[in-house]
């Protein structure tokens, strides 16, 4: 076997069997870095941070606000919503809001995004709940012109996040009028979108918080709505990456439509596939999500994800010497569903047909992992 021809034809074929190899161990790499679990071995070298949201359906106090069309929400309304109901459904809440994220975190969510929130008294009221009491949840919040009286609003942890800034911008619809005239469409007056700006265990990160115009009335008719949502979303974002192109902003919400829907690819222009972004396109780990058929949330009984967490590119990760993306989660945890009946496997709701069940949503949370080294 001394022939230096076979030998080199043996070389040959080593080095693209190793080629091969190696181009796998990288794909593994990028995969476990950017969609799989967090190991026990991952948290004793990396730092975690969590940041969900969750849509907390319909969490109304009693109290007649007449600025509101919060009429079905008081006792002599048609939910009959009484103190007894107040308290358990901010009960119901606040566990769980204390289960997401503990598989990784003792501490749970450093910050979480609501929506469907009444009120700063409602979130007053659930923070002291003494399932998440401890954890001494601070409150940025802005009454917003929606109808029904519903807001979004954003907890934090001041243990892992310290609030630098904030502000409200609206949602607005424009149409043109029979003469021409660009006008507001009031039909699509809806929740404003809330932007939070801080320190992140020492490191400046943005959250936008938003909740996106309801399919009322039809998935086609309502989509203006929603393209306006994107829109003005990504005038924020925009904002922010002119300031700082490295900002880590994450936006987060209830946005009604999904990962795939056009207000999202097209208008917000975020993309599922990390390796193949665009220059000013986002990363939505959800999308990946919704493609393998997990559900946020039952539209016309159908799993779909419309709770989402967007993030710009200096989240995705290269190493983790600062806080980047290791994986996006749907909290479904058993206790979050229904048993049994047609309806097996929904997110527990609050109401089912009229009828108090005494659930928690009618959406399950979300819920992002960032890894920093120690």
């Amino acid at each position: 076997m001394n022939n230096p021809i076979f030998f080199l034809f043996l070389q040959g074929i080593f080095k693209r069997i190793m080629k091969r190899v190696i181009a796998f161990l990288v794909a593994v790499l990028a995969w476990s870095l950017g969609t799989g679990t967090v190991s026990a071995q991952d948290q004793q070298h990396y730092k975690v941070g969590l940041v969900g949201f969750y849509n907390l359906e319909n969490l109304f106090d009693t109290i007649d606000d007449p600025n509101k069309q919060d009429e079905e929400f008081l006792p002599e309304g048609v939910n009959q919503w009484n103190t007894e109901k107040y308290l358990s459904k901010l009960h119901n809440m606040a566990y769980a809001i204390s289960t997401i994220g503990t598989d990784y975190s003792d501490d749970g969510l450093a910050v979480l995004g609501v929506s469907e929130i009444e009120n700063r008294r409602v979130l007053e009221d659930l923070v002291k709940q003494p399932e998440i009491k401890d954890r001494n949840y601070q409150i940025v919040h802005y009454d917003s012109p929606d109808r029904r009286g519903v807001d979004v609003a954003l907890l934090y942890n001041p243990k892992y996040f310290k609030v630098t800034g904030t502000k409200s911008f609206p949602t607005v619809v424009y149409v043109t009028d029979n003469d021409g005239t660009r006008v507001v469409d009031t039909g699509f007056i809806t929740r404003d979108q809330l932007l939070v700006s801080g320190i992140f265990d020492g490191e400046p990160m943005h959250f936008i918080v938003m909740h996106w115009p309801s399919r009322y009335g039809g998935e086609k008719r309502s989509l203006p709505g929603r393209v306006s949502a994107a829109n003005r979303c990504r005038q924020t974002t925009d904002s922010l990456l002119a300031d700082n192109p490295n900002a880590k902003v994450i936006m987060m919400g209830d946005f009604n439509d999904y990962p795939t829907n056009k207000s999202i690819t097209k208008y917000l222009k975020a993309t599922g596939d990390m390796k193949k972004m665009k220059d000013g396109e986002f990363f939505n780990p959800m999308y990946e999500l919704h493609r393998k058929g997990y559900g946020t949330n039952y539209y016309n009984d159908v799993p779909g994800v419309l709770d989402q967490t967007i993030m710009t590119r200096a989240l995705l990760p290269t190493g983790y010497d600062t806080y980047q993306f290791k994986a996006a989660k749907v909290h479904s945890k058993e206790f979050l569903k229904q048993h049994g009946g047609r309806y097996n496997g929904f997110p527990f709701r609050t109401f089912g047909s009229g009828v108090w069940m005494d659930g928690y949503s009618d959406h399950f949370p979300v819920y992002l992992i960032l890894l920093k080294k120690k």
